[in-house]
């Protein structure tokens, strides 16, 4: 009796607590044999690192510019990270800001290459504290090559050494500047109360900001179609276990962790993470497609249909 070979797929992904059933091959994709390649979500950033694998998790943002330059990738509805942003930003305290608005006619950097992070930021800061982008000296990295070849990317010349030394007044970044966590006088957040100015942020729009999608190459699902449904139930089933695990308060090193994991499920509702292209989902991403366009990561919004695989 033929024994039918499973369809063997590589994938690149965040070690998360919603992933790690199926890294962890608790979890496995129905037909098909999935090689994984576990990441430091910094790398993720990368098209070429992109490139190595079938099935990738990758900077939704970037997705937007990469399919606008005709990289065959789609998305399948999978968010593995997802952050509340006003807690990234940064001010130089020998400026004297206070508010958003206090940064007009100022400087600012953005840590990255095309970071969803600074897209975000920068996105809430005018919409929702009128701080009109156009008003603002903005200093950017180099964006990756959108091209196939590998050539030396330009050094970094925005990090948080740009701020501590003053060349700008507001610095947006992915994740916690090293100086601030070292209790650095230099550096301060924009918004000290960022936990309560995220919390209302959700409560006027609904949206909790998507981060990464997972993208697959298009030419494995023309051949297997079947895979988008297969890859989504694999990871339904992979977030059900990590937040059945990280529920037990013994596991968690917080003193008040069940106060803590009740309110986020009074805010956020049972599932944060929720895949889909249901209605908040579709309006996060047209949100943060909206924002990419107007800050020049791409020249049009492309309907989601475009750039998603309906699933689940």
């Amino acid at each position: 009796m033929s024994v039918l070979r499973k369809l063997q797929l590589t994938l690149s992904c965040g070690l998360y607590e919603i992933t790690r059933a199926l890294i962890d091959r608790e979890v496995q994709a129905k037909g098909i044999e999935l090689t994984f390649m576990v990441d430091d979500p910094r790398r993720i950033y990368s098209l070429r690192r992109r490139n190595e694998a079938d099935i990738g998790e990758f900077n939704v943002a970037k997705y937007f510019r990469v399919r606008e330059h005709g990289h065959r990738i789609t998305a399948l509805p999978i968010y593995p990270h997802r952050r509340f942003r006003h807690g990234y930003c940064f001010v130089n305290t020998s400026a004297g800001v206070r508010y958003p608005t206090d940064l007009i006619g100022h400087r600012a950097g953005i840590v990255g290459r095309t970071p969803a992070a600074g897209v975000w930021i920068r996105g809430i800061l005018q919409d929702r504290h009128g701080l009109p982008l156009e008003a603002i000296d903005w200093m950017e990295n180099p964006p990756e090559p959108m091209n196939n070849a590998e050539p030396e990317l330009e050094p970094n010349i925005v990090t948080e050494e740009t701020l501590l030394a003053g060349e700008v007044d507001l610095l947006l970044a992915p994740r916690i500047p090293a100086a601030l966590a070292q209790g650095d006088p230099r550096i301060a957040r924009l918004f000290p109360d960022h936990v309560e100015q995220s919390i209302a942020y959700y409560r006027e729009t609904g949206i909790f900001p998507i981060m990464h999608a997972l993208t697959i190459r298009e030419e494995i699902l023309e051949r297997h179609p079947w895979v988008a449904e297969s890859i989504y139930a694999a990871f339904e089933e992979a977030k059900r276990i990590g937040y059945e695990r990280v529920s037990n308060p013994r596991l968690t090193p917080l003193a008040f962790f069940e106060a803590a994991w009740e309110e986020q499920r009074d805010l956020l509702g049972p599932d944060p993470w929720e895949y889909g292209l249901g209605e908040a989902n579709r309006r996060n991403l047209e949100t943060v497609a909206r924002y990419a366009r107007e800050q020049g990561w791409i020249t049009r919004e492309p309907a989601l249909s475009e750039l998603f695989v309906e699933a689940g």
